[in-house]
């Protein structure tokens, strides 16, 4: 068994973890950036080590310094969280090396479905439905242009490497190709060092479903549902849910044996998610995977009343799979509150958290690193906390995170609330009759 885990992350995800650590009488190191000295995943992990300054890259994703802290603290394995390291192939096989437990998949699962094309050919040579475009790494323009008129326009080109739309362009017309290849090659290599594209149809007006996947050293691979995720901003995630208003018992029942198949593909271990896009003829088409927890695995945890982090811990430490599919026990909704301005094109608001409620009651859970007087760093990601409520139905699980939502006070910084109370009052989310592009056809106050 895993006696002593260091945690390479930071925020809520670092807290989600030392609680479960704790309940399973494993100690904990925390590690930490100068700026973080006062986080609460610091004063609550048995050990802290200060890994470097501020910025991500010299602490956080400073490979080195988290070792050294692994070494220096006799851990005997880490847990990465999500975002940072987390889907880094070289940290998983450095820790492999230096004999510490990666609490994840494999080096080679996490490279193989890092790289998105390579992805897609697993996913095809494995029978699940992939969207049209290119087989591998496009060549050049002249490549695309000559797909794009095969499989016919919109296409979307997409960094090979990529996440949060970064190296992604939609091209409506041939004419507008050439320079779309050439900005999203040039912000691939800038944002993942890595300027190779990949080419899809755009599918319109689609829903973006998500299938949460787990596996055990045995081969054992099971599938825990699916999420609705197609609240978004500028590709990032803001309101999930699950299960999802459109889909049918029979359709969770094939995207989830087409991402087991999937995931069996790469000998999956631990807790991955795989992403699909539904079209309006309720067909469905592998996106890419998640080879990590997910910050939204809350919600089926609620759904399903498991404990995935634990789960992914025991997997991790070589036990058998204790988890089995089942249908939703519940309906979960999860709205991320982020210190961001909707007022000003959600721009972030970093700064001190002068006030400071957290909603509460039956059905109501709050994963958050904040309290009073916290100041919220410019440095790393926006959210402040995950706010889930379960309830029976879907109309009650909205009932309840209005209610939520009312009493979640923070005072000294903007933050999404105000949207959120907005989306929780729109007649179309009401109805489920939304898909990605929803937040693109509205001004927020409008919603």
């Amino acid at each position: 068994m895993i006696k002593k885990v260091l945690i390479a992350n930071r925020g809520e995800i670092a807290l989600r973890i030392i609680r479960a650590c704790k309940e399973l009488g494993i100690k904990t190191v925390a590690v930490y950036s100068e700026a973080d000295k006062a986080s609460l995943h610091v004063r609550f992990a048995d050990e802290a080590v200060c890994i470097g300054p501020a910025p991500g890259k010299l602490s956080y994703l400073y490979i080195p310094s988290i070792i050294s802290a692994a070494d220096v603290t006799n851990v005997d394995a880490i847990h990465p969280g999500y975002g940072f390291l987390a889907e880094n192939d070289k940290f998983a096989q450095i820790c492999a090396d230096h004999q510490i437990t990666f609490i994840g998949p494999s080096p080679d699962a996490i490279r193989r479905m890092g790289n998105k094309a390579a992805a897609k050919k697993s996913m095809r040579e494995a029978g699940v439905p992939t969207i049209p475009g290119s087989i591998g790494v496009l060549k050049s323009k002249e490549e695309a242009m000559d797909l794009a008129e095969e499989i016919g326009y919109p296409v979307l080109l997409k960094a090979v490497a990529g996440g949060g739309g970064k190296g992604m362009r939609v091209v409506n017309v041939r004419s507008e190709l050439e320079r779309a290849y050439i900005m999203a090659r040039n912000e691939a290599d800038s944002s993942f060092n890595n300027p190779d594209l990949y080419l899809e149809k755009l599918i319109s007006h689609a829903r973006h479903i998500e299938i949460q996947i787990i596996g055990d050293q045995y081969k054992n691979i099971v599938h825990l549902n699916e999420r609705e995720c197609s609240i978004q901003r500028r590709h990032q995630k803001l309101i999930e849910e699950s299960p999802s208003p459109i889909i049918s018992p029979r359709m969770r029942s094939a995207m989830g044996d087409a991402s087991v198949k999937g995931a069996a593909a790469v000998n999956y271990v631990g807790p991955g998610t795989i992403e699909y896009i539904v079209d309006e003829n309720m067909d469905f088409y592998f996106m890419e995977m998640n080879t990590r927890i997910q910050v939204e695995h809350s919600v089926t945890e609620e759904s399903l009343d498991i404990d995935l982090v634990k789960e992914q811990i025991l997997v991790a430490a070589g036990e058998t799979l204790s988890l089995k599919s089942r249908s939703p026990k519940k309906h979960a909704i999860e709205c991320r509150i982020n210190a961001e301005d909707p007022e000003n094109n959600f721009r972030p608001t970093p700064g001190k958290i002068e006030s400071l409620h957290l909603p509460g009651g039956h059905g109501v859970r709050v994963d958050s690193h904040i309290y009073q007087g916290y100041t919220v760093p410019p440095h790393y990601d926006s959210l402040l906390a995950k706010l889930i409520t379960s309830a029976p139905t879907r109309n009650e699980a909205v009932a309840k995170m209005k209610v939520a939502l009312d009493e979640f006070i923070i005072e000294g910084v903007k933050t999404t609330i105000p949207f959120h109370v907005k989306m929780m009052n729109n007649p179309d989310f009401l109805q489920g009759s939304f898909d990605t592009s929803f937040l693109e056809r509205y001004d927020w106050k409008d919603l």
